[in-house]
């Protein structure tokens, strides 16, 4: 019984003499080899070179200070809520006396962790965080063997004083002009 009208015609070529002892086939691949061993490889010897990296890349977190050197980070958790994958947690404090240099704000972040094996480096903590204080940076995070070197802490993400990283490629041009509004209380 057919289901449809349509009919197909199978032909029963006859192989020829050269397509029976399969030479063709064979100097074939032989000379796709041979053009394979010429072509410029795709490995990157990576200690040694490296390949450049675009400057939308989003790699591993910092939390940066302000022009004082005091942490921006007030704990607020929009950064958290924001992250699709669950990867942050902090814990916020009260700001003590004789701390004002240390930290912006009479809250802080006592705790900031970031589990880097959760995270999917989409971004998106860096726009919910109001204070500028997280960023992504071109730098790709460092391997280990054990899962617990993979919880970045303070000690971890906090920039130094005296080695600030600079993330001015990541601000878009509307975020640099609302940054030069000083009559705003964000950018005092």
């Amino acid at each position: 019984m057919m289901l449809t009208n349509r009919s197909k015609l199978v032909s029963n070529k006859k192989m020829t003499f050269a397509e029976k002892i399969y030479l063709p086939a064979l100097l074939s691949g032989v000379v796709i080899t041979i053009r394979h061993l010429f072509k410029k490889g795709a490995t990157v010897r990576y200690p040694e070179t490296k390949r450049p990296i675009a400057e939308i890349w989003r790699g591993q977190h910092v939390l940066k200070r302000d022009d004082k050197g005091a942490e921006r980070c007030t704990a607020c958790g929009l950064c958290a809520v924001a992250c699709p994958a669950e990867a942050i947690t902090m814990t916020a404090a009260e700001r003590k006396k004789g701390e004002e240099n240390l930290y912006r704000e009479e809250k802080y972040a006592a705790t900031y962790e970031i589990n880097m094996l959760r995270c999917i480096f989409c971004g998106l903590c860096e726009e919910a965080c109001p204070k500028e204080a997280i960023f992504l940076t071109d730098r790709i995070v460092s391997t280990d063997y054990g899962r617990g070197e993979f919880i970045y802490g303070k000690d971890k993400l906090v920039e130094k004083v005296d080695e600030r990283i600079d993330v001015s490629v990541r601000q878009t041009q509307n975020v640099l002009e609302f940054k030069q509004q000083k009559r705003l209380s964000h950018n005092k």
